[in-house]
C-alpha cells in the first residue's frame, strides 16, 4: 500500500516529496502487443507517469454487454505499467472528448432522443453508475490505496468548456468515492474564468489547468482560484490532432522544451498530451464542431515524441535532454524501433460490388420516413436508403434535411453525386452544385448511401446521430416507403467475392487481394490512386483513407500481420483506375 498526498505545493508519495512528470498514452489507441514498448520508451524519456483515458464506448459497446479484453484490457495496461515502475494517472469520465468518437460516449445513448448529456439528468445518471459499477470494480484494487500503480483520477474532463452543473460534477465525484476510489480526485480544464468557474469542484476537489503555452498566465490563473496547492498542467499540448483535408499539425521543438523549461522552474507538475498518440483504428474517429464539421483523420500521430508508430522522434530527444538536468537518466537507455518492412506492390484481384452483397451484410428494414443509424441500434459505418420514385418527373432538385455526415447519391444504380454535411444547400431555390435528377415515366430506384464520418467529441454539438435525420425531399415533397440497410461494416467475413470487372458505371466496391509475408513486422499502406474507403489487414479494420490528406498512408501495425499468406480488402466509395496497394517501410503525413 501507498499513499500520494498534497502537502502545501508539493506533492508527497509515501512520505517523500515528488514531482509528477507524466506522459499521456491511450490504450486503446496502440496495440497491446506494443504496449510494453511504449511504457518503456515513456520511462527513458524521464517520466515517472503515465496518464490515460478510459473510453465507455469501448468498454461497453452495447448497453450491459461490457468488454475488458484485447485492446480494451485496461487493467492489464496499468498492471504493465506498475510492473515498469510507473505511476498512473486515469483518467474515466463518462466524457473524455480525446478527439475520439463521440468523446468516448457510446452511441447507444442516442437511442433515447429525450436524453440529456453531462448534466443530472437521472437517465443519463443511471447509465454511469451501470458503467461504473464495472469498470471502477476493475480499478479498485490497481489504486496506490491497494498496493497498485494509480495515483489520482479525473470526475469529468474539461467540464468548464460545456457546462455548468455543479450537482453533477458532485454526483460523479461521490460516485468514485462511493465505489471506494480513495486516491486524489481532480478535475482538468483551461485555464480562463469561465472554464475553472464551470468545471472545477473547488476546495473540495484539485484543480488542474490544460494549455499549450504561456505556462505563467495559465498558473497565476489557477492560483487565483487554488493558491495553496501544487501547480500541475494537466495537457501539455506539445503537437495537435490533423483533421481530414487540412495540413499536418507540427509544433517545433524548441518551443515545446521552451514552455516545459518554464513550468519546471515554476515547480509545476506536468502531463504531456500527447507521449504518443497512436491511430483511430476502425471507425473510433471523432469530429470537431466549431461553426463547421469536421472529421478527425485516421492517425492521431499528434507530432508527438513518439510518432504513431512508436518511433523515437527528435522531439523525444530534445525532451529527454532537458528532463536529464532534473531527474537523473544515467541507468536509462533508449529502446530500439521496431523494425518497419517493406512488402512491395499487392494486387487486388477480386471484387464484389456493395449493391450486390446486402444479404451477405445486412437486412432490411422498412419504414414510411428515413431513420437514424441508432434508430437501429447501428453504432458506426454506413447506413444505405432506397425508395422508388414514380414517373415521370422534370428534373429537379434532391434535398437530404439533416444528412449527418456524407451522403453518395444513384439513382437506377447510376451515381449522381456526393452530399456533403457543411455544403448541402438544403433551400427549394436550385444553386450551383445541386444535385438535380429527372425521373423517366416509368420510375426510378433512389439510392443513398450515408458515411457516419465519425460523431462530435467536444463542444456544443455533441448530440449527433448519424444518417439522414429529417428526410429526402424532390419537388419540395418529402419522399416515402423506405428501404434502409445497417451497414456497421463490423463483419465482412461472408462477402462472396468473385473476378475482377470493368466497372462501367461504378458504384461502392469491396476489392480482396493476398500477399506473402515472410517475416512480420510494421509497415505502411499507401493507396496512389484510390479516392476514399475502409481498409481491412486479415479482417481488421486499420481505418479510413481519404486522398485530401494530409494521410497519405495507414499504419499496420506488425502484430496485425501473419507469417504466410494475409488478406487485404479495401472498400472503396469513388472507384480506383489501377487496384494495387503498396506495403512500404515508411509514413506518409502531411
Amino acid at each position: 500500500m501507498a499513499s500520494f498526498t498534497m502537502e502545501g505545493k508539493q506533492f508527497i508519495y509515501n512520505g517523500e516529496p515528488i514531482r509528477i512528470l507524466s506522459g499521456a498514452m491511450h490504450y486503446f489507441r496502440i496495440v497491446p502487443e506494443y504496449w510494453k514498448d511504449r511504457l518503456l520508451k515513456l520511462k527513458a524519456c524521464g517520466f515517472n507517469t503515465v496518464e490515460t483515458y478510459a473510453a465507455w464506448n469501448v468498454h461497453e459497446p452495447q448497453e450491459r454487454q461490457f468488454n475488458f479484453q484485447g485492446i480494451a484490457d485496461v487493467e492489464r495496461f496499468v498492471q504493465l505499467a506498475g510492473e515498469l515502475g510507473l505511476h498512473v494517472i486515469i483518467r474515466p469520465s463518462p466524457y473524455i472528448c480525446a478527439e475520439w468518437e463521440f468523446g468516448g460516449l457510446p452511441y447507444w445513448l442516442l437511442k433515447d432522443p429525450s436524453m440529456q448529456l453531462r448534466c443530472c439528468y437521472k437517465p443519463y445518471l443511471d447509465k454511469i453508475d451501470a458503467y461504473y459499477d464495472e469498470l471502477l470494480a476493475r480499478l479498485k484494487p490497481l489504486l496506490c490505496t491497494n498496493g497498485g500503480p494509480i495515483i489520482a483520477m479525473q470526475i469529468e474532463n474539461e467540464y468548464g468548456s460545456y457546462g455548468t452543473d455543479k450537482e453533477y460534477l458532485a454526483y460523479i465525484r461521490q460516485a468514485m468515492i462511493n465505489r471506494g476510489m480513495d486516491v486524489l480526485l481532480f478535475t482538468s480544464d483551461g485555464y480562463d474564468d469561465s472554464n475553472l468557474q464551470g468545471g472545477t469542484l473547488i476546495p473540495d476537489v484539485f484543480a488542474t489547468v490544460n494549455f499549450g503555452s504561456q505556462p505563467e498566465e495559465a498558473f497565476a490563473k489557477l492560483q487565483e482560484y487554488q493558491p495553496d496547492n501544487p501547480l500541475v498542467c494537466m495537457e501539455y499540448w506539445n503537437g495537435w490532432f490533423d483533421y481530414w483535408g487540412d495540413e499536418h499539425h507540427q509544433r517545433g521543438n524548441d518551443d515545446v522544451v521552451d514552455v516545459l523549461d518554464r513550468m519546471l522552474k515554476l515547480g509545476a507538475s506536468v502531463n504531456f498530451y500527447m507521449f504518443h498518440g497512436g491511430t483511430n483504428f476502425g471507425f473510433y474517429n471523432g469530429a470537431g464542431f466549431l461553426g463547421k464539421y469536421e472529421p478527425i483523420a485516421t492517425s492521431y500521430d499528434y507530432h508527438a515524441m513518439l510518432n504513431e508508430s512508436g518511433d523515437i522522434t527528435d522531439k523525444y530527444i530534445a525532451v529527454r535532454e532537458l528532463l536529464s538536468k532534473y531527474v537523473d537518466l544515467a541507468d536509462f537507455e533508449i529502446p530500439s524501433s521496431i523494425p518497419k518492412k517493406h512488402y512491395g506492390i499487392v494486387r487486388l484481384t477480386e471484387q464484389t460490388r456493395l449493391f450486390d452483397s446486402f444479404d451477405q451484410l445486412s437486412s432490411r428494414v422498412a419504414s414510411k420516413c428515413p431513420i437514424t443509424m441508432e434508430q437501429l441500434d447501428q453504432d458506426y459505418g454506413f447506413i444505405l436508403y432506397m425508395t422508388q420514385i414514380s414517373g415521370p418527373r422534370a428534373k429537379n432538385k434532391l434535398v437530404l434535411q439533416q444528412v449527418r455526415d456524407r451522403a453518395l447519391i444513384f439513382l437506377d444504380g447510376i451515381y449522381q453525386g456526393t452530399v456533403e454535411r457543411n455544403t448541402h444547400d438544403q433551400t427549394v431555390e436550385i444553386k450551383e452544385n445541386d444535385i438535380l435528377v429527372e425521373i423517366p415515366p416509368e420510375g426510378a430506384t433512389l439510392s443513398i448511401l450515408v458515411e457516419n464520418m465519425g460523431r462530435i467529441n467536444y463542444g456544443y454539438s455533441l448530440k449527433d446521430p448519424k444518417g439522414i435525420t429529417e428526410g429526402v425531399r424532390f419537388e419540395r415533397g418529402f419522399l416515402h416507403d423506405w428501404k434502409i440497410y445497417s451497414l456497421p461494416l463490423n463483419n465482412i467475413s461472408k462477402l462472396a467475392f468473385g473476378d475482377m470487372q470493368e466497372n462501367v458505371s461504378f458504384t461502392p466496391t469491396f476489392y480482396k487481394g493476398k500477399f506473402h509475408v515472410d517475416e512480420v513486422g510494421d509497415t505502411f499502406l499507401k493507396l496512389e490512386g484510390w479516392t476514399k474507403g475502409v481498409a481491412y489487414i486479415n479482417g481488421y479494420n486499420l481505418g479510413r483513407y481519404w486522398d485530401i490528406g494530409p494521410q497519405k498512408t495507414l499504419y499496420i501495425p506488425g502484430p496485425l500481420l501473419r507469417e504466410g499468406e494475409n488478406e487485404l480488402i479495401l472498400f472503396e466509395l469513388h472507384g480506383t483506375n489501377d487496384p494495387i496497394a503498396i506495403l512500404q517501410d515508411f509514413a506518409e503525413l502531411g
